[in-house]
């Protein structure tokens, strides 16, 4: 799938703004690519709004969390 620049641009500052609301306590291996990973998940399904992707991918951490632990 391709996608324009200004949407992968977006997917990047939801990706940062994402990570930066982990604690650093949490912030296990493979986080940022499992996030990374939801966000484009959310954008393939149609979510690229800045918000939409910070949503769908803060909705998940956790789970990702508990999956890398």
């Amino acid at each position: 799938m391709q996608y324009s620049s200004e949407l992968i641009q977006t997917m990047r500052q939801a990706l940062e703004t994402v990570m930066a609301s982990v604690p650093a306590h949490q912030s296990v291996f493979g986080l940022k690519a499992a996030v990374a990973e939801c966000i484009l998940k959310a954008a393939a399904q149609g979510h690229t709004s800045y918000d939409g992707l910070v949503t769908s991918a803060s909705d998940q951490v956790q789970a990702i969390i508990s999956m890398l632990t």
